[in-house]
């Protein structure tokens, strides 16, 4: 893990608990998420905060500096499971990475329907 690595996860762990706080809970959810997936190679879980947005059901995350970062492989090809934390709902869903044409990074994420 290089140093860029070691500060992000120090900065999400603080992020994420600032997104748990019943104040900033609701504030931080309207544009910020909370996803956790569990790793391919490692098998285990991980949580980030990601700024998103949405349409409906389906939420786009751009990939800032896709080359600092290793999360967004998880959703490579066929993608995977993610559970996505917005305002304190949770909702499971599909993410998916996409490569636009221009060498840009993002994931989309399809939310399950409420009750599945």
């Amino acid at each position: 893990m290089n140093t860029f690595q070691k500060s992000a996860a120090v900065w999400n762990k603080f992020f994420v608990t600032l997104m748990k706080a019943p104040v900033l809970e609701k504030v931080l959810g309207k544009s910020t998420a909370l996803i956790t997936y569990t790793g391919r190679k490692s098998g285990k879980s991980f949580s980030l905060p990601v700024s998103y947005k949405r349409d409906g059901d389906a939420l786009a995350v751009a990939v800032m500096m896709p080359d600092k970062k290793n999360w967004w492989r998880n959703f490579d090809g066929d993608g995977g499971r993610v559970m996505v934390e917005i305002a304190g709902v949770a909702r499971p869903g599909h993410a998916v990475t996409v490569h636009d044409p221009k060498g840009r990074m993002s994931v989309s994420i399809t939310l399950d329907p409420v009750g599945s």
